[in-house]
């Protein structure tokens, strides 16, 4: 959750995610929220890219994470593992200018920047992430090392 409400919808997430870096705020979509009466105008005007939409499924080989990032060019984007296995993912949009002879009628596409943060589990492997960027959707991939089996040895019983 996040403490800049979305208009957009509810996020699948839990409030009890041990894996979640997420702060919850109980006034979400309250419209009138604490959380945006506090903010700037200039930080009201940010609020949709500053919860950027993140998908995290797990596979029996991966941990995928699908970020919405529409209108950004990878360089515009930055993946990181940090210690303690945390991934963040975060990046900026900038603000169209105004040109002298341009009137604008409607500005509605958000602006600003954009942090999540998830802490991986200890099956994570850290040193083969991936990243790759395709149609304004970031793909994470983070490996997972293998479960091993226990190895189970069946005993000669004696008479």
């Amino acid at each position: 959750m996040s403490l800049i409400p979305s208009f957009f919808g509810n996020r699948r997430s839990n409030v009890f995610d041990p894996f979640s870096l997420d702060a919850w705020d109980p006034f979400e979509g309250f419209p009138f929220s604490t959380a945006v009466a506090n903010l700037p105008p200039s930080a009201r005007e940010t609020r949709a890219i500053a919860n950027a939409r993140i998908d995290w499924k797990e596979t029996p080989e991966t941990h995928v994470f699908k970020v919405d990032v529409p209108g950004l060019k990878k360089e515009e984007v930055k993946v990181e593992v940090e210690d303690g296995r945390i991934l963040q993912i975060s990046g900026e949009r900038s603000k169209e200018q105004e040109e002298k002879n341009e009137k604008w009628h409607r500005v509605e596409r958000s602006s600003g920047k954009f942090l999540r943060r998830f802490r991986l589990p200890e099956n994570a492997k850290l040193d083969q992430v991936k990243a790759a960027m395709e149609n304004g959707v970031l793909t994470v991939t983070v490996p997972k090392e293998e479960v091993k089996k226990p190895e189970v040895k069946a005993i000669d019983i004696s008479a």
